[in-house]
């Protein structure tokens, strides 16, 4: 076994390669504007710190958001692509079920990470690896009531401290964490991973604007 494990959904333009046992490689820029460009690059940069190529990749592993349009979409993309020119299956994940595993808590807590518009997006879990309800993305204030008494990993918390008092490690999402909860759920059947569609839960900031003026000729 041999997975690509890469996530674009938050500022982090995160990517690792797992054997099934352990991280060989990886790679975590945070960078919200420029997740298109760093991508790649990281990509060859870790195959080649591992003595691996391409060709050699088993599996795609791709966080699917929730996250904004643009920079989930360059992730999503990107999974598809090296999926269809490998003849390798591709496997989503929630991104928050990254960053919950990565935290290693093994009480419930939850998940934020910043969805812009003065939001989050965020998740309740029962442990690191068990979530317990559905992404969300809704203002710090009108969930503090609800999460009270929790820790509450993820940027979101360092981003609204007044509604997430006890903010938790990790801050950004990881590629090797996902990775290493895709290679739990592989060994355990395969049961668990979501469709490699992006998880947007609003509308694209970018939109057609209404009652535009025609300018071509009738």
């Amino acid at each position: 076994m041999l997975l690509l494990a890469l996530d674009t959904a938050t500022p982090a333009v995160t990517v690792a390669l797992h054997d099934g046992e352990a991280v060989l490689a990886s790679s975590s820029q945070v960078d919200a504007r420029r997740h298109g460009e760093l991508l790649l690059p990281a990509v060859d940069r870790i195959l080649k710190e591992a003595g691996l190529t391409l060709d050699t990749v088993t599996g795609v592993v791709v966080g699917v958001g929730p996250g904004p349009y643009t920079g989930l979409r360059v992730g999503l993309v990107t999974a598809a692509a090296f999926s269809s020119a490998l003849g390798v299956p591709v496997h989503g994940l929630c991104t928050l079920d990254g960053l919950a595993y990565a935290s290693g808590i093994d009480e419930p807590f939850a998940v934020a990470t910043d969805a812009r518009r003065k939001e989050v997006y965020w998740a309740r879990y029962e442990d690191s690896r068990t979530r317990v309800t559905d992404a969300a993305v809704d203002r710090p204030a009108e969930i503090a009531e609800r999460l009270a008494g929790l820790p509450v990993v993820g940027a979101g918390a360092r981003l609204y401290p007044e509604a997430f008092p006890d903010a938790r490690d990790p801050e950004h999402q990881s590629a090797a964490a996902l990775a290493a909860l895709a290679a739990e759920k592989l060994a355990a059947g395969g049961e668990g991973f979501l469709d490699p569609l992006p998880l947007y839960l609003r509308r694209p900031d970018a939109q057609v604007p209404k009652n535009y003026k025609v300018v071509t000729p009738k």
